[in-house]
């Protein structure tokens, strides 16, 4: 793929832009942090439903409302996933209001299930629960990093992971971008006909690099851990890309939408992280 400099100008503008609200949103407090990935999450189940509905042609039938509470249930979701500590509401927390709109939001999807069973067929329902556990289950586990170490009364600790694992995949991109562009001559999968295997490694090899390096130089993190962390968000995050791009050409269409320019929608911007986020969770709950 030849580089091409206007497009890298537009890439370059609006990954700037984003990187600023992204940047806010994540370091500023843990309400910036839930605010953030509140939106990416309904952002990435409004797209994820125009792309289904031109997979398959009978999700179209499907009830909005169905569509609408399943959205929900993945935001009640991510409240639920909340660490107690973090998001106190006087007598209350975030995770005991999130559970009880999970079982309430629970309870009318099956009632809307019972009074529309005729509109819907079983395919419909899989893709439903492939949407969340696409979607909501990574942005809930994202949001149980950003407070697994806050029970310890470590508030930016929660930040480590996140800020990790993110970085990692923007330097993935970035990399696999620019060096794909420059030097890559060998496709990496007929999904994807744009990207490179030259790219590929480049990105991997050069994000592992960076982010220990530059973790272990400027915030004293250890150098392993930086090691592991950006190796499985790279390498996961590239599956992730591909997984997005069969669905937009199952879909027929370029972009999953036109949040960012150059950079399409918010499944676009994020089918990365979504893939990511679930593996370096489960090694974080492992491991770490």
């Amino acid at each position: 793929m030849a580089f091409n400099l206007a497009v890298f100008k537009t890439r370059t503008l609006s990954a700037i832009i984003f990187a600023a609200i992204m940047l806010g949103g994540l370091i500023y407090n843990q309400w910036t942090f839930l605010a953030l990935f509140t939106v990416i999450n309904f952002g990435c189940w409004w797209e994820f439903h125009r792309l289904m509905d031109k997979i398959e042609p009978t999700y179209k039938d499907l009830p909005a409302v169905l569509k609408y509470l399943m959205m929900f249930i993945g935001f009640a979701y991510m409240l639920y996933m909340s660490n107690p500590v973090s998001y106190p509401l006087g007598n209350w927390n975030l995770h005991e209001l999130g559970w009880y709109i999970l079982m309430g939001l629970s309870g009318v999807f099956i009632l809307g299930l019972a009074a529309f069973y005729k509109k819907i067929s079983f395919n419909n329902l899989l893709s439903l629960l492939a949407g969340f556990l696409y979607i909501s289950l990574s942005w809930g586990l994202m949001i149980k990093l950003r407070g697994r170490l806050n029970m310890y009364e470590q508030t930016d600790a929660g930040l480590i992971i996140p800020i990790v694992l993110i970085a990692s995949i923007w330097v993935n991109d970035t990399m696999a971008y620019i060096t794909g562009s420059l030097f890559g001559k060998r496709p990496l999968s007929p999904v994807s006909p744009k990207k490179t295997w030259e790219g590929t490694i480049s990105g991997v090899v050069l994000s592992v690099m960076i982010i220990s390096y530059g973790g272990n130089t400027f915030m004293g993190l250890p150098f392993r851990l930086l090691i592991l962390i950006s190796f499985m968000a790279s390498v996961m995050g590239t599956f992730g890309d591909l997984l997005e791009s069969k669905l937009k050409r199952l879909a027929g269409v370029k972009d999953s939408g036109s949040m960012m320019p150059g950079h399409g929608g918010f499944l676009d911007r994020f089918d990365s992280l979504l893939l990511a986020t679930p593996y370096v969770w489960l090694f974080a709950d492992m491991f770490l």
